[in-house]
């Protein structure tokens, strides 16, 4: 057997620690994808724990103490968390000079997550985090082999508008979720294209929800009668407003006689209603003038 000289043992030993290398990175990476579930969690369990709401209520940063105290729950699980969720840049954290006590207060992001406001974004959070909604994605390969039915409808037997109709609090929070991109995105596009609806009477949001979208639209244009349009089990639960009218039905079937019909539509396969290109809501805001009744 022929003797490597100095210079290719070294290149020998260089290539094998490359490869070992190449190993331990791709290892890392698998590692990234066996526990990419866990930011999700935490993001939920920071919503449903009311974390944003505990630290705007403090009115300054809060002690993990004093958050732990408010949330009335384990200091030590609840640290495990925070130091999650502040590696994300979801909530600040600060060590005081003096004593080194550590101090949260919220972010940008954090204050997206309150349960409540104008600006919440916790409704979404909390609706693709939910086991029904994750279900459909386990079954993603079958998905792919099956061009037949839809995910969600292949993963529950039906659609998720009839899965709707029999759970009303997972459609809470499906029309809540909708209110959520709504409140967000709505105001934006009245701004920016308010001369669209100089002349229109009336207008009918079709696939309406609660009846969230219409109503910020009649505000800003109070000289509109709405028409909040969305399937029976939807709008029988939607809040009742000045100048809007709840309609039940399918679009399938029918929608309502208005000037001017408003659809939001996503780009996003599994969701029909999730969705934030400002484009996609000014090019369809008005699908047309004088809506028949088919």
């Amino acid at each position: 057997m022929a003797r490597l000289n100095d210079g290719e043992t070294k290149t020998k030993i260089l290539e094998t620690l490359e490869e070992k290398d190449e190993v331990l990175e791709a290892a890392i990476d698998t590692w990234k994808y066996v526990l990419g579930y866990v930011e999700m969690a935490a993001v939920k369990c920071a919503i449903e724990l009311g974390i944003s709401e505990a630290m705007e209520n403090q009115g300054r940063p809060i002690t993990l103490s004093e958050l732990s105290s408010s949330l009335a729950c384990s200091p030590s699980l609840l640290h495990r968390i925070m130091r999650l969720l502040v590696h994300q840049k979801l909530f600040k954290e600060t060590i005081s000079p003096e004593d080194h006590t550590k101090y949260y207060s919220l972010t940008p992001i954090s204050r997206l997550l309150k349960n409540h406001g104008d600006h919440s974004m916790a409704a979404l959070v909390l609706l693709e985090t939910s086991p029904v909604m994750l279900a459909p994605w386990h079954a993603l390969s079958g998905r792919v082999r099956d061009e037949g039915r839809p995910a969600f409808e292949a993963t529950h037997g039906e659609s998720l508008w009839e899965y709707n109709a029999k759970h009303p609090r997972h459609s809470k929070l499906v029309n809540d979720a909708m209110a959520c991109n709504a409140r967000i995105v709505l105001p934006v596009v009245l701004k920016g294209c308010a001369e669209v609806f100089e002349g229109v009477g009336t207008v009918v949001d079709v696939g309406g929800g609660n009846g969230s979208t219409i109503r910020m639209m009649i505000k800003a244009f109070p000289w509109i009668k709405g028409i909040n349009f969305d399937l029976p089990h939807v709008v029988e639960v939607a809040p009742e407003s000045e100048g809007v009218e709840h309609v039940g039905g399918s679009m399938l079937e029918f929608v309502p006689k208005a000037d001017a019909a408003f659809v939001m539509v996503s780009i996003y396969m599994k969701l029909f209603f999730f969705f934030f290109l400002v484009s996609l809501h000014v090019t369809l805001l008005l699908i047309s003038k004088h809506v028949d009744d088919h």
